[in-house]
């Protein structure tokens, strides 16, 4: 777009977009704060995900951790069972290795240096920029996943975004229609902007205030930006857990300490992923129980299966329930028995919490 070219068209285009945030911009609780980490914290938790998600665990993280070295002085397991829902939970987990690192490293503080920045679990190129530019006043771009669909549409960008040519692009354009001076009110008008009016899908592109110079709308088809790779269907794995119940009625976990997925998080025994879509046979189940965990159960029962979606494969997990008979986990293996229906506080995935439900509902269902 050979417009971006002239100083003025520049100026013009930042005018109009901070006038329409002034009016029309989305009053949002880490926007009454300069506290280097509470924005911190919120730019963190709207890593791929929505506001309206991330406003209630904003607040009931800060309530839990006001300060950044009430964070970093938590157990882990206090920071991941607060998350719980969120999603993405290695966002929790650099959060709180951040959080560590800076009060070993910057006196409790964080930096106000982009390279120092980048340095910190979590922290990208577009994260480090909001910060710098919100918090501190600094002249930063940002590149966030609304802010790549505004820049994509307003071109008409022939290239992915996540592709080396189109990121390179994008990350110029970002820099060039950022405003001296005016960095952080910039970049909050941006990602209101890709959010609010220039939405995926159903843009409202007659109340967009680039609307004139968007090149996606001139030709009609903003909904056909940002170009996309051609996507390979998820692959689907399948699992089982076993839902150990002893006659008190509480639920065996172990912790997740082997996979990157979930790590941190407690989870029900269970098997490795597979591709077979084949249920489980009930005496598998009973006889691998019984050699991974040294455990007697009675002939499993399987209920209704659970279905997940992550971010590059789904997964369904066939829940088998297991009434424990004898035998004692080992003291070394670390596990913890919970009552399956009213723990809150052991951290757990939203997958597990769906199969964890499952035993609720069964519960609670007449006879």
């Amino acid at each position: 777009m050979e417009a971006l070219n002239d100083p003025a068209i520049r100026t013009l285009l930042a005018q109009r977009l901070l006038a329409h945030y002034q009016h029309h911009g989305r009053d949002l609780p880490w926007r009454h704060t300069h506290d280097p980490y509470r924005i911190w914290l919120a730019e963190i938790m709207l890593q791929q995900t929505g506001v309206k998600s991330v406003a209630p665990y904003y607040q009931r993280f800060l309530n839990r951790f006001p300060t950044l070295a009430d964070l970093a002085k938590a157990p882990l397991e206090a920071v991941l069972s607060l998350w719980q829902g969120l999603g993405y939970y290695r966002r929790a987990r650099h959060l709180h290795a951040a959080a560590q690192q800076m009060m070993h490293d910057h006196q409790g503080t964080l930096p106000d240096q982009y390279d120092r920045l980048l340095r910190l679990p979590g922290i990208g190129p577009s994260t480090a920029g909001a910060i710098l530019a919100i918090a501190f006043g600094q002249d930063h771009a940002i590149l966030d996943g609304n802010v790549q669909r505004v820049l994509a549409r307003l071109l008409a960008l022939e290239m992915p975004p996540d592709s080396t040519s189109g990121k390179k692009r994008l990350w110029e354009v970002a820099r060039l229609l950022t405003p001296t001076g005016q960095a952080g009110f910039y970049a909050q008008a941006i990602m209101d902007l890709g959010a609010a009016v220039c939405r995926p899908r159903q843009p409202d592109c007659p109340v967009c205030p680039w609307s004139f110079w968007c090149q996606a709308n001139a030709f009609g088809r903003p909904e056909a930006y940002p170009v996309t790779k051609s996507r390979v269907a998820k692959p689907h794995k399948y699992q089982f857990n076993a839902l150990i119940i002893r006659p008190d009625g509480t639920l065996l976990l172990l912790p997740n300490d082997h996979s990157e997925l979930l790590s941190g998080l407690w989870h029900p025994p269970g098997s490795e992923f597979v591709l077979s879509p084949t249920p489980p046979d009930p005496e598998v189940v009973r006889q691998w129980v019984m050699q991974e965990l040294d455990l007697n159960v009675a002939l499993p029962v399987m209920l209704a299966p659970v279905h997940h979606i992550f971010t590059h494969f789904r997964l369904t997990v066939h829940p088998m329930l297991c009434l424990w008979q004898s035998g004692e986990m080992a003291a070394t293996t670390p596990h913890r028995w919970i009552d399956p229906i009213n723990d809150q506080t052991t951290p757990i995935a939203t997958l597990h919490r769906k199969v964890l439900q499952i035993i609720s509902n069964r519960q609670k269902a007449p006879s």
